[in-house]
């Protein structure tokens, strides 16, 4: 289950038509996991209550993907959302 609702995503998105709720919720769902394969756990089962930094992470990663789903672009590459990799090295589970 995704930490995130659709309803809370958008309105960080500020997005308030309903056209794109499939691909959003999609995009949701596709952070949660990935975060979790970079945390090497399952947020839910790790937390009861599921910290802001790990909310706002995933946020962030779904909406820069929502905003760049084009394979170009001429704006310059990014690799994530700025500070999502800070919260990846503060919250997970191993090391390198």
């Amino acid at each position: 289950m995704a930490i995130v609702s659709l309803a809370e995503q958008k309105a960080h998105m500020r997005v308030d038509f309903n056209d794109d709720d499939a691909l959003i919720q999609a995009q949701i769902d596709a952070a949660q996991a990935h975060l979790e394969q970079l945390l090497g756990y399952e947020i839910e089962e790790e937390f009861e209550t599921v910290p802001n930094d790990l909310v706002e992470a995933i946020m962030q990663l779904a909406a820069s993907w929502y905003e760049n789903r084009e394979a170009t672009s001429t704006d310059a590459p990014r690799e994530t959302p700025i500070g999502m990799w800070d919260v990846v090295r503060e919250r997970r589970n191993y090391t390198f």
